[in-house]
C-alpha cells in the first residue's frame, strides 16, 4: 500500500527557510496532496494542498505568501518550500495523500494516507 516519507525538517532561526519533501512509494498523479502540521500541544491543522495536476493550490491564511507547495508527479514527490519562518510555524509536519483529485482548503477528512512526520523548529 502507499507509504509517504517526509524529510527536510530541522531547526532554524526566525526568518529562515526550509524545504520539506514527501516521497511516495507509489503513484500520486491522480490525487490531491496536502501538508499538515501539529504545533506542540495543539491539534493538527491544514497548511497547504495541491491538486492532482498542480494547477490549483490552497494555503491556510497564516502561511499565505510565505509557503509554496509543489509536486513532481514523475517522481511521486511533493514539496513544501517555507520562507520567512516564524516561531509559530514550529511543529511536526505531515504529508498526506488525498481521497480526490481535486482539492479545497486542506481538511483532514479529505486525506487517507499520512506520513510519519518531520519536525520543524523555529527559534527567535
Amino acid at each position: 500500500y502507499l507509504q509517504l516519507v517526509e524529510s527536510g525538517g530541522g531547526s532554524v532561526q526566525a526568518g529562515g527557510s526550509l524545504t520539506l519533501s514527501c516521497a511516495a512509494s507509489g503513484y500520486i498523479i491522480s490525487s490531491c496532496m496536502g501538508w499538515f502540521r501539529q504545533p506542540p500541544g495543539k491539534e493538527r491543522e491544514g497548511v497547504a494542498a495541491i491538486s492532482f495536476d498542480g494547477a490549483h493550490t490552497f494555503y491556510t491564511d497564516s502561511v499565505q505568501g510565505r509557503f509554496t507547495i509543489a509536486r513532481n508527479n514523475a517522481n511521486n514527490t511533493v514539496f513544501l518550500q517555507m520562507n520567512g519562518l516564524k516561531p509559530e510555524d514550529t511543529g511536526t509536519y505531515y504529508c498526506a495523500f488525498g481521497l480526490f483529485s481535486w482539492c479545497r482548503a486542506p481538511a483532514s477528512e479529505d486525506f487517507r494516507v499520512w506520513g510519519q512526520g518531520t519536525q520543524v523548529t523555529v527559534s527567535t
